[in-house]
């Protein structure tokens, strides 16, 4: 794996294990973060995995952009179209006045960035 490959992979595990912390805190979950660092986990394996196939990417939040550029797609990643829709939305949507999520929010943004990761992890050969 390339270096910036498993740098990538690191950001985003570390954004996968915030979300679901700041998701669990008994004193005060905080689901607007879990939802954004759920769509920052996504998105930074996904880069992983262009990184790695070395497609060129620009600075962007939209998953439904990087799915359309992933060199390996299946069907698994096809399911995954709506669900990138709803998180790269709700990504953005919750981090400012206006709206706020629920508990049912995070837990469906976490899902979501949970099987972007766990296919990630099997096209970059690490454990799941």
């Amino acid at each position: 794996m390339k270096a910036l490959t498993a740098e990538w992979v690191a950001k985003a595990e570390a954004d996968w294990e915030t979300g679901f912390l700041v998701f669990r805190s008994r004193k005060r979950p905080s689901y607007d973060d879990a939802c954004f660092h759920a769509q920052q986990c996504a998105e930074k394996y996904m880069k992983a995995l262009l990184q790695e196939a070395d497609v060129a990417f620009s600075k962007t939040h939209d998953l439904r952009a990087l799915l359309n550029m992933l060199p390996v797609k299946n069907e698994a990643w096809e399911a995954l179209r709506p669900l990138l829709v709803d998180l790269s939305d709700s990504a953005a949507v919750f981090r400012y006045p206006g709206r706020t999520s629920d508990k049912a929010d995070a837990k469906q943004a976490l899902a979501t960035a949970s099987r972007v990761r766990l296919l990630a992890r099997v096209q970059l050969h690490l454990a799941v």
